[in-house]
């Protein structure tokens, strides 16, 4: 990773906890965009979803995704990591619940849905700016 301290400091901040992205995807060579929740960590977004969705079939076809927020922008790989509630889940669960807290629990999220998974999307390069300086990042 090529990430200065500085740039890595305002992606925790912005992105650290409960942030709306617009996650991309290609269907049919067209751009397909939605907005999730993600949750920024160690050079990769966290979405909870659902594996039958249309953006998951899509990456599914083709996990290559482009990513944008507060003047943020990038490219990354997206990977299904299962269900939320896969023992293997646990640690980075409990993260989730806790940055999507205002949500998690109020019938959006069903953890006992063995479709309701946990997408991870590694950031391959990106786009960050930030009064005023910019910061070519390679994850």
């Amino acid at each position: 990773m090529s990430i200065p301290p500085q740039a890595g400091a305002v992606m925790a901040e912005r992105f650290g906890g409960d942030a709306l992205i617009a996650l991309a995807t290609v269907e049919n060579g067209l751009p397909q965009v939605r907005t999730v929740n993600g949750h920024y960590a160690g050079g990769a977004f966290y979405v909870i979803t659902h594996a039958l969705s249309n953006k998951m079939r899509q990456i599914r076809a083709q996990p290559r995704v482009a990513v944008s927020g507060e003047w943020f922008t990038g490219h990354g790989v997206a990977e299904d990591l299962g269900p939320l509630m896969a023992a293997d889940n646990r640690a980075l669960r409990d993260c989730l619940r806790q940055a999507f807290a205002a949500w998690y629990d109020n019938g959006h999220t069903d953890e006992h849905d063995p479709d309701t998974h946990i997408l991870r999307i590694r950031l391959t390069d990106a786009v960050l700016l930030s009064h005023g300086t910019r910061y070519d990042l390679i994850f």
